[in-house]
């Protein structure tokens, strides 16, 4: 495998070892940068839902990239012939990727008969190599400017799944409730001309409206009733009784079946609007939690200002707390210094003293015998 980078083009081989011995659906190459953007190779061994082998060029970390992020780029995919390279397909395509439409590509790339064909030589030694060259025209926004923040995959997510709720809300088929009932129970008793009667006039109501709660129940024992009538009746209406309960089985089984069907359509119908209910909650609740986001990131960036002053504080008393220890130093050697200093003085000065003391002892005795010599009365 290997990848050439330049600035906005680039280029990636892919090299799949055991292709035909490969059971997922589909496979993922490895991530590549072009242009400060990730791609990645999708490839369909089996086909994307046709008999051909489908091939894309994908963004993988779109659920990390900023919301709104979009990108337009011009690309080709090819799958190498490796014994005649001239033989190679390639497809060009230019398309403008989004969140929502995040690989685009070629649903029919090359036959999968043409692909295994043992005279082609685009699976050597069961291995299928495959070349993306793309070019990067446009980044929103630019790579290089505005990194993803935590929560933006959310962000991108709940954004496509709010346009989903709205499309839901919109294009949703609403289908009221039925309520289907058991089957009634026939009887085989004679019945009298009104019970006749009243069973035509029920069989009446009931033939305008088959699927009204317990019209079955009542449709049955209309039926009973005028089976088993011998009065009340004319021939064409008793052929006509016979005719219509002796399909009424085959009616009662499709209306058996209708019921089942019914039933499931609501149970699915109900599970739908409750997973519709989750979706909206879900969606809400992302809002609520985006609000809560963005009141933690104002909170934690007063917080980052509040910092910044306590450190520019705690940076300035540390300065003028440098500036002191420096005074303090040179305090202390001068004090040293000047200790130094009278020590050396108050030697000096003791010496003197004792100079001074001899010498007014002389002076003292030199003065008196001066005195004497001269008879001067020495004053005291």
């Amino acid at each position: 495998m290997d990848a050439q980078i330049d600035v906005n083009r680039g280029e990636f081989t892919w090299k799949i070892s055991y292709f035909t011995e490969q059971d997922a659906n589909h496979l993922y190459s490895e991530a590549f940068t072009v242009s400060g953007c990730q791609w990645r190779i999708l490839v369909f061994p089996k086909g994307n839902g046709s008999h051909h082998l489908s091939l894309f060029l994908a963004v993988p970390d779109s659920a990390t990239l900023p919301y709104g992020w979009t990108r337009d780029a011009k690309f080709s995919l090819a799958v190498i012939d490796q014994i005649r390279d001239v033989r190679s397909i390639r497809w060009e395509a230019q398309c403008h990727y989004t969140a929502r439409e995040k690989d685009w590509g070629f649903l029919k790339f090359i036959p999968l008969t043409e692909l295994h064909s043992r005279t082609g030589g685009y699976l050597v030694d069961d291995t299928l190599v495959i070349k993306a060259e793309v070019c990067v025209l446009t980044v929103t926004p630019p790579t290089n400017i505005q990194p993803a923040r935590p929560t933006d995959k959310f962000d991108s997510y709940f954004t496509a799944l709010e346009e989903f709720v709205k499309g839901a809300e919109t294009h949703g088929v609403r289908v009221g409730p039925s309520s289907c009932c058991q089957d009634g129970v026939l009887t085989a008793e004679i019945p009298s001309l009104e019970e006749v009667e009243k069973a035509k006039q029920s069989l009446t109501e009931c033939l305008s409206d088959l699927f009204k709660l317990n019209i079955k129940e009542k449709l049955s024992e209309a039926l009973s009733t005028l089976s088993s009538a011998r009065i009340g009746l004319s021939s064409e209406q008793k052929i006509a009784i016979e005719t219509f309960q002796a399909n009424f089985n085959d009616f009662t089984s499709d209306f058996l079946a209708f019921e089942q069907d019914d039933a499931e359509f609501e149970l699915h119908k109900l599970q739908k609007d409750q997973r519709f209910s989750a979706m909206k909650q879900s969606q809400e609740t992302h809002i609520l939690y985006k609000q809560l986001m963005d009141d933690l990131i104002m909170e934690e960036e007063k917080l980052k200002r509040k910092t910044g002053e306590v450190k520019s504080r705690k940076d300035k008393l540390l300065s003028d707390w440098e500036i002191l220890l420096v005074e303090a130093e040179e305090a202390k050697l001068g004090y040293e210094d000047e200790q130094k200093k009278v020590a050396e003085a108050e030697e000096k000065k003791r010496i003197a003293e004792e100079r001074m003391s001899r010498s007014t002892t002389a002076w003292s005795n030199l003065k008196a015998q001066f005195c004497l010599s001269f008879k001067i009365r020495n004053r005291p």
